[in-house]
């Protein structure tokens, strides 16, 4: 289904900046993560130009070790690697260490030298156990920068709970504000609180090396999935703190306070219509053909709308059904801010998504061709050049021999296991 017709985009250019030329190329990262909002933050750095380098645990107990995100399924590509996993994971390189090992704690000191920063997204009580601290790790590098991500934080009763995308939601009230306001509140769709979070560290990150090059000393940045999820309460949270004012949920997913703000039905699903400013709502009543609504007292202003949304829903409901989600992108385009209520299926297959840029092939051992989508960022207007995510140690014997370890010596710590 084409949305909006023929309705002109730039284009966009698809020969991305050289790795070497991108903003963070030169800057080493280690990756102690698993799963979801800690990969998500490497991998914007890893798309930034970082080298990113995924310290995996090694196999043990009949484990098949790295992460855990590897064994996710239901989309397999071979032994140890997922869709699931290549989602969050392009672009970086994979050692498999022991870090509980002596000798495994050798060679991970001997890569924070070689290192910026080191990051990890572990339950809050373990950096300070693995020593992968700061204050653990500055007489081994002074500069270097240690980002922490847990569920409460390092410290208080809470920094052994093990924490995940969806209690948050649930704790923060994400799930209270969201859903029809005749059912019960409902989680959203995606990890959202796990993807802010996994940004919020990238910018923390990315902040706390612009300070170590400027002063040559690091430091520890933490932040919390759930620090996280209640900053994101924005508004409805200040008109609570101040005024005593409980956001909840509105029909058709509407705003708050603005009408209309909200889903209409339309003759092949819904549409999504924005009139936040005057001048929109000025745009809708003509263009629906509607133009006595502007002057009609019940509608005069937005505190007027508000009060008679039901009244104002029944006036626009039949006209909004006479015509598709096409039809009406189409009729609103660069006038009225619009979206058509699309599937999950649809959003991908949107030629705009297309025209943007936003989907691209890497070549995957196991899935040549595979498709994935593309970083948002575009440098000097270029989409940037996704790569596959990495084998369990497929780098470890480079990265060990990058660190002046000989064959033999490689052997010898892949013999006592500290290494894979």
């Amino acid at each position: 289904m084409t949305i909006g017709g023929d309705i002109p985009t730039a284009a966009i250019p698809t020969g991305p900046a050289a790795d070497d030329d991108r903003p963070l190329a030169g800057i080493r990262v280690l990756a102690i993560e698993q799963y979801g909002a800690g990969p998500f933050a490497s991998l914007y750095l890893s798309d930034m130009g970082a080298e990113v380098i995924k310290i995996e645990p090694t196999p043990a107990d009949g484990q098949k070790g790295g992460d855990s995100a590897r064994q996710s399924g239901p989309h397999f590509l071979g032994e140890n690697d997922s869709q699931f996993f290549q989602t969050f994971n392009l672009g970086k390189r994979s050692i498999a260490l022991d870090l509980k090992s002596p000798a495994g704690r050798a060679v991970f000191e001997r890569l924070v030298k070689t290192a910026d920063a080191v990051m990890n997204n572990l339950r809050g009580d373990q950096p300070d156990r693995l020593g992968i601290t700061h204050q653990a790790l500055k007489a081994v590098k002074p500069s270097i920068v240690c980002a922490h991500l847990s569920g409460y934080g390092r410290s208080g009763p809470r920094a052994a709970w093990p924490a995940y995308d969806y209690l948050m939601q649930a704790e923060a009230g994400f799930i209270a504000l969201t859903g029809d306001p005749e059912g019960g509140g409902t989680r959203m769709g995606l990890s959202v609180v796990d993807y802010l979070t996994g940004l919020t560290t990238a910018f923390a990150l990315t902040s706390a090396l612009f300070g170590a090059m400027r002063t040559g000393r690091g430091r520890d940045v933490d932040v919390t999935l759930y620090d996280v999820a209640v900053h994101q309460l924005t508004y409805p949270a200040i008109w609570y703190l101040n005024e005593g004012t409980t956001t909840g949920r509105r029909p058709r997913g509407g705003h708050p306070a603005v009408v209309p703000c909200e889903q209409f039905p339309v003759a092949d699903g819904a549409i999504y219509v924005m009139c936040m400013l005057p001048k929109f709502w000025r745009a809708l009543c003509e263009i629906t053909g509607l133009p006595d609504l502007a002057a009609d007292p019940r509608f005069a202003d937005v505190a007027a709308r508000f009060r008679n949304r039901d009244a104002l829903a029944a006036i626009l409901d039949p006209v909004f059904a006479t015509r598709t989600m096409a039809d009406w992108v189409a009729a609103f385009a660069g006038r009225l801010p619009a979206a058509p209520v699309l599937s999950l299926a649809q959003a991908l297959d949107n030629p705009f998504l297309a025209e943007r840029g936003g989907i691209q092939n890497v070549d995957h051992p196991a899935k040549p061709g595979m498709r994935v989508l593309s970083n948002p960022i575009r440098l000097d207007g270029a989409v940037i050049r996704a790569k596959p995510g990495p084998g369990l140690g497929a780098d470890t014997d480079a990265l060990l021999g990058e660190l002046g370890y000989d064959p033999a010596a490689i052997a010898a710590l892949r013999a006592e296991g500290a290494v894979a």
